[in-house]
């Protein structure tokens, strides 16, 4: 039996989050400053692409540890609602991105 000290998941998919929004928020703000740039509009989609790709299997994993692990869901369903709060962040920055053009 995994006690509640030898459980920790999501360290990785807390990590991920994070660094998505980040990598994402650094993105746009290139694009922001160098909107003709073609190159970083290619790029970023390849990373949302990828980013998508990632977030999913991960999102997947944690699921499957909620049905593993019934004591801790709670702990659990955080690290999924972390994961899944960059999906409104992407649109918005999706929305920026396609007024901004």
């Amino acid at each position: 039996m995994v006690t509640t000290s030898q459980f920790a998941p999501g360290r990785f998919s807390s990590l991920l989050a994070l660094v998505s929004f980040a990598t994402g928020t650094i993105f746009l703000f290139l694009h922001l400053l160098f909107p003709k740039v073609v190159q970083i509009i290619i790029a970023g989609y390849i990373y949302v692409l990828l980013a998508i790709l990632i977030n999913c299997c991960t999102l997947l994993y944690l699921i499957y540890l909620f049905a593993l692990y019934r004591f801790h869901r709670e702990t659990v369903a955080i690290k999924i609602l972390i994961l899944l709060a960059n999906i409104p962040i992407a649109l918005l920055y999706l929305n920026i991105v396609i007024h901004n053009n």
